[in-house]
């Protein structure tokens, strides 16, 4: 009976991880152009979502250096940030919700919609959106 009843539970637990993982996480690509203009990159391969991007006139980051590439599995991954912040990030079924706060702007990532200072947006690949700074700018995650 034990050996049935862990079976079970291996076979379940498999299953449901892989249920949980197999559509991916969102990528997000952080750089700033030559200007210090700063950018977000959005990418979701599962869902056919590419290159949509947003950037943030009316702020200029220092050199940033080399773009930085996240995937958002982790919760831990909050801190890693190189601009704003993580407001909210629900990872348990890929890809799940991002919600970022970026120089004032509120962005959402669902599966069905882009939502954008609470207004939904369609996603399009390769689009690119452009933002100004609402508030402080929040860099670092400070």
């Amino acid at each position: 009976m034990f050996l049935v009843t862990l079976a079970l539970y291996v076979a379940g637990f498999l299953t449901v991880q892989h249920l949980r993982a197999r559509k991916g996480p969102w990528e997000i690509r952080f750089a700033s152009d030559t200007n210090g203009v700063p950018s977000i990159t959005v990418g979701q391969s599962h869902l056919g979502i590419r290159g949509v991007q947003l950037t943030f006139s009316g702020t200029n980051l220092p050199s940033a250096g080399d773009p930085v590439v996240l995937r958002f599995d982790d919760p831990a991954m909050e801190s890693q940030l190189p601009f704003g912040r993580v407001l909210f990030l629900d990872s348990t079924f890929l890809p799940g919700t991002v919600t970022l706060e970026l120089f004032g702007n509120e962005i959402e990532l669902l599966p069905r919609v882009l939502i954008l200072n609470k207004q939904e947006h369609p996603w399009k690949s390769g689009e690119k959106v452009p933002l100004t700074v609402r508030q402080a700018a929040t860099v670092n995650g400070e």
